[in-house]
């Protein structure tokens, strides 16, 4: 066929596939060589003493009632929590609105009707409802808002450390004429 017979053909066949089988070969003759030694690490690996107190604290923090974190809660601390908060809420009495309402005299205040702020419709309509900001309420948004209240458009990510939750609600009590009595216990 094209003017070759078919024993030149098989020898060249041959020679490619040769050529083929010795650069498989070498190429793993050559990671045999060239590979690096795998780490001998001395002793067994052990699960780290830190990571169970740490999980079984947390769930410990969270079962706390949250009347008993605002019986121990620190004011001083929240104030100082609270400065994230001031980039969008004005804190003092009679504050301008900025991104978001001010916050004085919150707890206590019907939800969504701070005067002058144009609220998302989600807050108009627990507005509506009556709703007001109770240390509780107050507690939940803080820690999810857009858990808590679906379509606001409050772009805080939230307070997951219930301890920290209760100091900011101490300290948002104290910014009111006549702060809200603390729950019982």
């Amino acid at each position: 066929m094209f003017g070759m017979d078919s024993f030149e053909f098989n020898k060249i066949a041959g020679a490619v596939l040769g050529s083929c089988l010795f650069l498989m070969g070498l190429g793993i003759v050559a990671d045999v060589i060239f590979a690096s030694p795998a780490k001998i690490v001395a002793g067994y690996a052990l699960p780290s003493a830190e990571e169970k107190p740490a999980a079984s604290a947390a769930p410990a923090a969270a079962a706390e009632p949250l009347p008993v974190l605002l019986a121990k809660a620190d004011p001083a601390k929240g104030q100082a929590q609270a400065k994230v908060c001031t980039s969008c809420h004005a804190l003092e009495k009679g504050g301008p609105n900025k991104i978001g309402p001010g916050l004085w005299g919150v707890i206590g205040h019907k939800v969504g009707s701070h005067e002058g702020f144009n609220y998302s419709a989600a807050f108009k309509e627990r507005s509506a409802k009556g709703e007001t900001w109770t240390f509780e309420t107050l507690n939940k948004f803080i820690e999810n808002p857009k858990g808590y209240i679906s379509g606001t458009a409050m772009g805080f990510a939230g307070l997951k450390e219930a301890d920290k939750r209760a100091d900011l609600l101490a300290y948002l009590r104290t910014l009111s004429d006549s702060p809200a009595e603390l729950p019982k216990p």
